[in-house]
């Protein structure tokens, strides 16, 4: 960054008091952060051709005008004035809202350039800016900024203009030669030209390109250089742990391992030897087998003489996970315990004293675990299960209760890669991507709502052969402000329907924990046949027998928690199926239906979900873990978010970055964002 670039905005000509004041509020103090203010759009005002222009999309054309100009005034300062155009052999409409003033000034005959979205069905165009005459020599592409205050379009991009003229030569370029050569990248000055003031559409989209990437890697250089900080200086505990008795007790696990969980296994296998701390990511699909990965590491810990914890969200997937790994690993002899917010006093007295006296090898619980008398003896695996659910805070707490513990963060929402390179870029990847074999692909169908007798004669026909079933709402209880069905109307419908023949049971978040895992512990064992319920039953425990899903209102879900849900069913080896109910209003609705009944493959259906939602409604704004690039699109530059990432690695992989004059200011910015401090918490 030059002296120049540092200078205050307020050498610029016209900006006062309160225009500084308005560039403050956009983050806008000097003039290398006017520069870097980049458009979120540019209008295109090049002629086009009506009869090739996609309806919605904005146009501009040049024509004559056909009709007087008719006003229809419809309230208080609120107008819409419409002629006729003719445009080349199209006759068309001419829309313009709240602009009566133009009528005394346009006639017939006239020529004039008009620009605004285009609805092609109506043969019209909805006017957003309008010209006497044709189009003149104006620029084809104007940049728009988001601005605050009084500030217009106009007088933003004149103090642009200037701060190019100070600062444009002398602007340094943060990327290598070598980089731009190999890219074909602008220099840096050119590309803001291109950003600010394009001369045409490869002007825009070559500047564009050049900031991409820039952002990218910038974004992968820091994640790598946290990966690589935390390797050097957080020295972790190397767990020699017994090859033997690791094999012996894969032996003993009641089907064989596919080949992604073996790979998987060696992987955290791998790190666990390594004298730095772990910091991996398992992703895994619904039903992949991630439970038994984590059985595997924690029983490879115990052998060498330290404990595992693991910690989920919710009590009934903490409980289920402690039911299988009792399973698997009591047997052996391994000492498991359970702590959750419902474990009673005496017995959680008990339960410390045995943990801190290490007459305790695995814990299992809830965010219980991070409390802070709850200590360990000598900790040396800890393993979060579905880890964005937790606070940044949490997780840590819990890694501090051992000395530097190796991590393992594990989840059952298939990440799109992007994502995945983007949000957990600092950690190692893991990712099962088979099924076990004898899984049957559920069959998924979207229904409309009128055929729901349809359904339930369906579902009847399997719980005549013996299995479950479950009826997903969207809501508890009747809203007056949403027309969707309620798990309380639903229960007392299916339960008027089946009578005496089926027991129904009913689910939701209001139930206190103790009823929810009295209903839960019903549907298992098979008391009862129906389960009525909201998504609480997400991440509930496992039932095989269970065949038969209803998801009612499907449109009001994402696909990911769809697919979430369509989950609890095909545990088994017998086939089942996932009826989606749903009469979806938008064309996003019905696209979101048609990819649940295209696909099973959970990863397939979160790339979906992402080109669908955007990423900042992946995870939920709130704790997305995301960056907010100026510039970068997770969704559409994947490409360039890949090649980043490469260049990265090879960068902190080689010696002369660390010394050389072109990197210097890739460098820089590393040292400013704290990437290379080694105090960062995950």
């Amino acid at each position: 960054m030059s002296d120049q670039s540092l200078q205050p905005v307020t050498i610029l000509k016209g900006i006062g008091s309160e225009t500084q004041n308005s560039l403050a509020e956009m983050g806008i103090t000097t003039l290398h952060d006017l520069v870097m203010k980049f458009p979120y759009r540019h209008e295109d005002f090049r002629l086009k051709n009506i009869a090739e222009t996609p309806h919605n999309e904005r146009i501009t054309v040049e024509g004559r005008v056909d009709s007087e100009p008719s006003v229809l005034f419809l309230g208080k300062n609120k107008s819409r004035m419409q002629i006729r155009l003719l445009v080349g052999p199209h006759l068309i409409k001419v829309v313009f809202f709240n602009q009566a003033y133009l009528k005394s000034k346009i006639s017939i005959g006239q020529i004039i350039t008009v620009t605004g979205k285009w609805d092609r069905g109506r043969q019209a165009i909805s006017v957003s800016n309008y010209s006497p005459g044709p189009k003149t020599d104006q620029v084809d592409f104007e940049p728009m900024y988001s601005l605050k205050g009084n500030l217009k379009q106009k007088t933003f991009r004149k103090f642009m203009r200037q701060a190019l003229h100070e600062v444009g030569p002398s602007l340094q370029d943060c990327l290598p030669n070598h980089i731009r050569e190999t890219y074909k990248l602008m220099p840096v000055n050119e590309a803001l030209e291109g950003v600010h003031f394009p001369i045409d559409a490869e002007h825009v989209k070559q500047a564009r390109r050049r900031f991409v990437y820039e952002e990218l890697l910038l974004f992968q250089l820091k994640m790598q250089a946290i990966k690589k900080v935390r390797k050097e200086q957080n020295r972790g505990i190397s767990i020699t742990y017994d090859v033997q008795q690791l094999k012996s007790m894969i032996s003993t696990l009641p089907y064989e391992l596919t080949g992604a969980q073996k790979r998987v296994v060696n992987e955290i296998c791998k790190d666990l030897k390594e004298p730095h701390r772990m910091n991996r990511l398992l992703q895994g699909d619904v039903g992949s087998g991630k439970t038994v990965v984590a059985a595997i590491s924690l029983y490879a810990v115990i052998t060498a003489g330290y404990q595992g914890a693991l910690m989920a969200p919710t009590e009934i997937l903490a409980e289920q996970h402690a039911a299988s790994l009792h399973e698997w690993l009591a047997p052996l002899g391994i000492r498991i315990a359970l702590l959750t917010g419902s474990t009673k006093v005496k017995a959680r007295r008990i339960l410390l004293e045995q943990l801190v006296a290490g007459e305790i090898d695995l814990l299992i619980g809830t965010h219980a675990l991070i409390q802070p008398d709850v200590e360990f003896k000598h900790l040396g695996l800890v393993i979060t299960d579905e880890q964005h659910r937790f606070g940044v805070e949490q997780r840590r707490v819990l890694r501090d209760k051992g000395m530097s513990p190796d991590v393992l963060f594990m989840t059952a929402t298939p990440i799109p890669r992007t994502l995945a390179i983007t949000a957990f870029g600092e950690m190692d990847v893991s990712i099962i991507d088979e099924m076990p074999a004898g899984r049957k692909e559920i069959e998924t169908h979207w229904v409309k709502k009128e055929l729901f007798n349809q359904a339930i004669k369906r579902m009847e026909s399997e719980l005549k052969a013996g299995k479950q079933a479950y009826v997903i709402c969207p809501l508890i209880e009747e809203s007056e402000k949403l027309d969707v069905q309620n798990a309380v109307d639903v229960f007392e419908q299916l339960s008027s329907i089946f009578h005496s023949k089926y027991q129904v049971g009913l689910m939701h978040g209001r139930l206190h924990s103790d009823e929810k895992d009295e209903v839960m512990r019903s549907f298992s064992e098979g008391q009862v046949q129906v389960l009525v319920s909201t998504t609480v039953v997400e991440v509930g425990v496992n039932v095989p027998n269970a065949t038969f899903m209803v998801i009612y209102d499907a449109e009001r879900f994402g696909l990911a928690q769809l697919h979430q849900l369509r989950g609890r069913v095909g545990r088994g080896s017998d086939q089942s199926y996932c009826i989606l109910l749903a009469d979806p209003k938008t064309e996003e609705g019905k696209e979101r239906m048609i990819s649940m009944t295209e696909t099973n493959d959970g990863f397939r259906l979160a790339e979906k979900d992402l080109e669908l939602r955007g990423p900042g409604d992946f995870f939920g704004r709130k704790q997305s873990g995301l960056p907010e690039f100026k510039m970068a699109d997770l969704v559409h530059d994947y490409r360039a978010l890949e090649t980043a990432r490469q260049d990265a690695e090879k960068f902190m992989a080689s010696a002369e970055f660390w010394v050389s004059d072109e990197t210097k200011c890739l460098r820089d910015y590393l040292q400013q964002s704290g990437a290379l401090d080694g105090n960062r918490i995950d």
